[in-house]
């Protein structure tokens, strides 16, 4: 069809208005012309001026009562507050997206220069005339919300202002039109894999999240897990509450999302990997005013320019959730069915009382598990199918970060003593009664509970600790992975920690045994710290042992020492079993065993690393009696050291300022075993400190019996009488920590 050939649209269309004020600048020079391209101009100009209509009317009667196809445009000029010019600029560039004779016409118009898409100069020389501004039109449109979110693109940044050719983009087009289309690395809804049950109590809390998020504009929520699927499922439970579906973006390039999220309906939702203390911005979306999600692990912070980001761990469900997620999973994922035979329910009770899964992990395993079925020429799952799918990772996440051990362990091919034997039935035990160990309680070891286990096995090479551990492994019915660190270490700086942080998240969701082979070698000596490069590779250790401090999963340690060091740690571990760090809740054991790969990766002695691990112990457990059981045990060397890092021998303590500048007065003294020990202590706490305070703010100040300046001003006491005592590598690091505390807090 030639452009004379081409019929008026039935009703007044925006793009017809913008085609009668290019006509009108066209006029003159296109007297007499016959060509097709002046004759469509002057068509299209003759059924907008139908009636006497100005331009001006045509555009007023186009805005109050626009044509169906022009419904959306002019709603979201409304929202995103659009001058008329550049509704205009917006409805001649999207035509030419749509309609190829509108391009023909636009590059008759425009030549020389050629194109078909219009130059900024077409609007600036046509369409004041019919929707004239307060100011020029060019700094309106370049300036204005149109240009600023993305609904209409500026092109070519090289050509002269009024060269650079507009336009739409073409989700942005179709959307206009009325339908749905994606931007690279976004998706609408959950394409991929479908939606996993959730369980009642998640749904009602989505529903209660998705309250608070209407009632604000720009507020934003992150997901916390370790399962990719069941976060994004979460958020599509808060999209449905709040009568939008879920757009999941995984791409920091948004321009035009804006308005794509406004004219569709969309909830945006951020897909990231976070390493551990990485701070993430989310890049803004202008035009766009509303509720963002985020889905991403339990690692890093996010920060949003314009809102505050709340957080929600999705917790491991409760044992009557599980049961109703299995039953839901065994019936091919219909949530709220009842599977028919007895064999499936008996089956979910089994898996909900033995196994702590998380939501997305048991979908996932419901599905491998009837493919297994399958295989096998049965129609019913039993637990078999479950244990042979227990196997697979979802996303790939742990087979990409240790390997696993699959092989059955019996009881007849484990040879052991019927103490040791029975030490292992225990640990068993353990591990099955860790979800309501604490019940019954009491509301204060209630809260400080966390049912992760941890277990050492120690012995010579060949006596059976991998063996023990695959043992434990098929009487749980659990899947054991050994952790490869060559496989999670990175040369890239942070990468290590991101593995690191992804392969613990995964596993507490899918619920295996981590086997840390040789773990005495995370207690050792690594390098000495000459550069940047020895002091990140030390620091991806001391990330590993804070992270286990709060692991809810089992990990089983192995080491061939049976040294004072492994005496130190036991008499540690059982003195500070019922202690917790202040604020979070996790087992001071992690502090501790953080301060003593923080003294040997500073090239500490045996004795200052023992002391690294009991540095606590006389001040919170027993004061001098305590001390002199320390002498004895493990001799004046390792005494003298505790000694010296102790601030307090009596309960209850002096007021904590008294203590602390009681203290920054003894520590000009310190020699150099006793120095290196207590500045060890203090990097370990003041990056706990600087790691919270970048999470939860100024929260993180009321775990403390002193206000922020005051601990400020500790530690900054601290540094100074350390390098009066001789100064150091680690003197050097709680500089840099004390500083980064400040910049923080505004300094």
């Amino acid at each position: 069809m030639t452009p004379t050939e081409a019929a008026p649209p039935p009703s007044l269309r925006l793009h017809d208005v913008a085609l009668a004020a290019v006509e009108e600048i066209c006029a003159e020079a296109a007297a007499g012309s016959s060509s097709p391209e002046d004759q469509f101009l002057r068509h299209a100009a003759a059924s907008v001026r139908a009636d006497g209509r100005s331009l001006n009317q045509a555009l007023d009667a186009c805005l109050r009562a626009p044509a169906p196809a022009d419904e959306r445009l002019v709603w979201l000029g409304g929202q995103l507050r659009l001058a008329r010019v550049e509704i205009l600029a917006v409805a001649l560039a999207a035509a030419v997206e749509d309609n190829p004779l509108f391009g023909r016409v636009i590059a008759h118009v425009q030549a020389p220069l050629g194109g078909s898409r219009p130059t900024l100069g077409l609007p600036v020389s046509a369409l004041d005339r019919v929707a004239p501004t307060s100011g020029h039109v060019l700094p309106t449109i370049l300036n204005g919300p149109a240009v600023r979110s993305g609904l209409l693109a500026v092109l070519n940044d090289t050509a002269p202002l009024t060269e650079r050719p507009v336009m739409v983009p073409s989700p942005l087009c179709l959307a206009m039109a009325g339908y749905d289309s994606v931007w690279p690395g976004t998706s609408i809804g959950n394409v991929d894999s479908p939606a996993i049950p959730l369980p009642d109590a998640v749904r009602a809390e989505a529903r209660q999240h998705a309250s608070a998020l209407e009632g604000d504009s720009h507020r934003a929520l992150a997901l916390r897990s370790g399962s990719p699927a069941e976060g994004r499922s979460v958020a599509m439970s808060i999209a449905a509450a709040l009568s939008r579906r879920p757009a999941f973006i995984e791409t920091e390039k948004v321009a035009g999302f804006g308005p794509w999220l406004l004219m569709r309906g969309l909830l945006p939702v951020f897909c990231l990997e976070l390493a551990p203390g990485e701070r993430r911005k989310l890049p803004p979306l202008p035009g766009y005013n509303g509720p963002v999600l985020v889905v991403c692990g339990p690692d890093g912070s996010i920060e949003m320019p314009t809102a505050s980001v709340a957080n929600w761990t999705l917790p491991i469900p409760t044992q009557a959730d599980r049961r109703a997620l299995w039953l839901a999973a065994l019936d091919g994922g219909r949530q709220g069915g009842t599977p028919k035979d007895s064999h499936a329910i008996e089956l979910a009770d089994q898996l909900s009382a033995d196994h702590r899964h998380g939501t997305g992990r048991i979908a996932h395993l419901g599905r491998l598990a009837r493919h297994q079925a399958a295989l096998a020429g049965r129609s019913t799952i039993d637990r078999s199918d479950v244990l042979a799918a227990a196997w697979t990772g979802e996303g790939g996440g742990l087979d990409a970060l240790a390997e696993p051990l699959r092989a059955t362990v019996s009881d007849a091919a484990l040879v052991a003593s019927a103490p040791l034997r029975a030490d292992l039935e225990a640990l068993m035990l353990r591990c099955r009664a860790r979800e309501d160990l604490a019940d019954g309680l009491g509301a204060s070891a209630s809260t400080r509970y966390r049912p992760g286990v941890r277990a050492l096995f120690t012995g010579p090479s060949g006596t059976g600790k991998t063996l023990a551990a695959g043992w434990i492994a098929t009487r749980l019915g659990l899947p054991l992975y050994r952790v490869d660190l060559a496989a999670v270490t990175s040369k890239y700086i942070g990468e290590t920690e991101k593995n690191l942080s992804q392969l613990l998240a995964r596993a507490e969701q899918s619920e295996v045994i981590l086997l840390f082979d040789e773990a005495d070698s995370l207690f050792g000596k690594r390098t000495e710290i000459n550069d940047a490069n020895d002091r990140f590779a030390n620091a991806q250790t001391n990330y590993l042992l804070q992270r286990l401090e709060n692991y809810d999963g089992l990990v089983v340690l192995t080491s061939n020492s049976q040294a004072r060091f492994d005496e130190a740690f036991a008499y540690a571990h059982e003195t500070h079993a019922d202690h917790t760090r202040k604020g979070n809740g996790v087992p001071y054991i992690g502090h501790l065993m953080g301060v003593a790969s923080i003294v040997i990766d500073d090239g500490g002695s045996e004795d200052e690393a023992i002391a690294a691990l009991l540095h606590d112990a006389p001040e919170d457990r027993g004061g001098r009696e305590r001390l002199e059981d320390i002498r004895r045990r493990f001799g004046d060397g390792v005494a003298k050291i505790v000694e010296d890092c102790t601030d307090s021998w009596t309960m209850p303590k002096a007021p904590w300022k008294e203590r602390k500048e009681k203290y920054a007065a003894h520590a000009r003294t310190l020699g150099p075993a006793s120095l290196r020990v207590s500045a060890a202590d203090k990097v370990h706490n003041a990056y706990a400190i600087l790691r919270d305070l970048r999470n939860v703010g100024d929260k993180v100040w009321e775990r403390f019996n002193a206000n922020a300046d005051e601990i400020v001003a500790y530690y900054r006491s601290l540094v100074r009488s350390y390098r009066e005592a001789g100064g150091g590598r680690l003197v050097d690091e709680l500089d840099r920590i004390v500083r980064a505390i400040e910049r923080e807090m505004g300094y």
